[in-house]
């Protein structure tokens, strides 16, 4: 009885065997009717392998960056670098206030030997928390209110030019 040549993918490390072999054989010269035969069934297994373990698919493209950071233990000084961004446009990215460019997009694609479509899907932005200084804050709590109508109360009672030169008072 024939041994089968490849199996159904049990293992991870089964799987990069079998990637390894089909990459061979695609880039490889010979291309003959049984290497092509060969190459359709590592595409079939691999696919297979890749449907029933994609544990990508569910996530958004900032959770799968940070599981692939996790992985490949970078940090964020690490991706700036990668993705030629400030370090803080990277804290922008992966805490959901700044989206993927397609120029990231690529080049994380191509870092991480995935497709682009698993970075470029929607996912939800966080809105930017701005810095509101002190002053501005008690505006708007009612502090000082009375300071200001009181400044814009004694605007109403300038006088001002009009186009025509003729004084107007400003109400």
């Amino acid at each position: 009885m024939q041994t089968l040549k490849y199996k159904v993918i049990n293992s991870r490390k089964q799987y990069n065997e079998y990637c390894r072999k089909l990459e061979e054989l695609v880039f490889g010269s010979h291309k003959n009717k049984e290497i092509q035969e060969e190459i359709r069934l590592l595409t079939v297994l691999i696919e297979k392998w890749d449907a029933e373990h994609d544990k990508f698919s569910k996530l958004n493209p900032i959770e799968i960056l940070k599981s692939l950071m996790k992985e490949h233990e970078m940090k964020a000084v690490d991706l700036a670098r990668l993705i030629d961004l400030s370090e803080g446009q990277v804290s922008e990215i992966l805490h959901l206030t700044k989206g993927l460019s397609k120029k990231t997009i690529r080049i994380l694609a191509e870092h991480f030997k995935l497709s682009q479509e698993a970075f470029n899907k929607d996912y939800p932005l966080k809105e930017k928390q701005v810095a509101v200084p002190e002053y501005k804050r008690n505006l708007h709590s009612g502090k000082d209110w009375r300071h200001i109508e009181g400044r814009h109360s004694s605007m109403r009672n300038q006088v001002h030019r009009s186009p025509s030169g003729k004084k107007t008072a400003h109400t």
